[in-house]
């Protein structure tokens, strides 16, 4: 099946927060085998524009800019369509503000104001060509709402036009710096499709277009964010690949407890080969299977994406974390190397990455 995707070292810290090669002891396993996908907290504040009598909200135009090295998450509410859901994508929103006070993240949210006054097309369209495209700094995107496929165009609807994928990853196309773009809706995964390349953490809550109920995914994806209890290596913070999972896990509980069939399945790609990985590809956090391809597995990007650092990693800079961060992906590639290569080899490339990230970690004194 092909993928839905040293001796005598200094070793202070080095494994402590090294995610990506820790198994989490006793956790539990994940959904259901699924396939592949088929092909600062800111307050926003308001101009009333009279003569027209409608309301635009800026607080995303407006805003001021992050600080260097700040992340900045952009979350989008849909339209609600029904009060039901406009209570659950409101807690879900309130979940996302109080996770980015939390972790010190400059909040933009969108689709919170006057109903009916907004064109929220144009405001997020606004709204990401009014943020940096290059840097260190990362950047989070996530929608909150309905989704629809029609067999040919996947949309996020909004209030006003709703937005396609491909017109999603036109508005991104520009971005190079670190990008996190998570789709909670119903038929998300062509998002992924259209969305995925390097430096980029995308997830879905579908593995098709045809996946078109209504998702819990997001529900329990925007609790595990701060959830300690999602905190799988026990570092002291919860990645985006550990609140994925747990999302994926207490999502196939939901319709298992509910004696419902699953009619969704979320899907993480980070490594640009726009095929996308279920959460029963891992065992803990480490990968269970590999593709059949020559594709790198996804999960190494989304495991050094945390919106709520722990302590030590407070002390870092964004430099110093971007350094260490390429580090360990460099030793995770080595080592996913390992069975194809004569073992002296394979040791003398691992030296070089694991003494330089040792040095590292003894220099901060982590």
């Amino acid at each position: 099946m092909r993928k839905q995707r040293a001796q005598n070292l200094p070793t202070k810290g080095i494994f402590r927060r090294f995610r990506v090669f820790r198994v989490f002891r006793g956790s539990p396993l994940f959904s259901p085998r699924v396939s592949r996908v088929s092909r600062s907290p800111t307050r926003f504040w308001s101009l009333w524009l009279l003569g027209v009598g409608f309301v635009l909200t800026f607080s995303a135009i407006a805003s001021p800019a992050a600080p260097a090295g700040q992340t900045t998450v952009i979350t989008v509410v849909g339209a609600a369509g029904e009060p039901e859901y406009a209570a659950i994508f409101r807690q879900e929103a309130a979940l996302w503000k109080k996770a980015c006070a939390k972790g010190g993240a400059r909040l933009i949210s969108l689709g919170l104001g006057a109903e009916g006054a907004t064109n929220d097309f144009d405001l997020l369209k606004q709204t990401l060509a009014s943020q940096p495209t290059d840097g260190l700094a990362q950047l989070w995107i996530v929608l909150i709402g309905h989704g629809t496929f029609d067999g040919q165009a996947a949309k996020f609807n909004l209030r006003g036009p709703d937005v396609t994928a491909a017109e999603m990853a036109g508005w991104l196309r520009p971005f190079t710096r670190p990008l996190a773009f998570i789709d909670t809706s119903a038929s998300s995964a062509p998002f992924l499709n259209q969305l995925s390349r390097s430096n980029r953490v995308v997830i879905t809550a579908t593995r098709s277009g045809n996946e078109i109920n209504f998702t819990r995914f997001g529900q329990f994806f925007a609790q595990a964010i701060s959830d300690p209890r999602a905190d799988l290596d026990k570092d002291g913070e919860v990645s985006l690949l550990e609140a994925f999972l747990s999302a994926s896990r207490q999502t196939a509980e939901f319709y298992k407890l509910q004696g419902r069939i699953i009619t969704e399945h979320a899907l993480l790609d980070d490594n640009g080969d726009k095929l996308g990985t279920p959460a029963d590809w891992f065992q803990g956090l480490r990968p269970a299977k590999k593709p059949r391809s020559n594709t790198a597995v996804d999960g190494l990007l989304a495991g050094q994406f945390c919106l709520i650092p722990s302590q030590s990693e407070r002390k870092l800079t964004t430099q110093e974390r971007a350094q260490r961060d390429a580090l360990e992906r460099a030793v995770f590639r080595i080592r996913a190397e390992k069975g194809t290569l004569p073992k002296d080899e394979y040791y003398r490339k691992l030296e070089k990455p694991l003494l330089e990230l040792a040095r590292f970690y003894e220099s901060k004194s982590l």
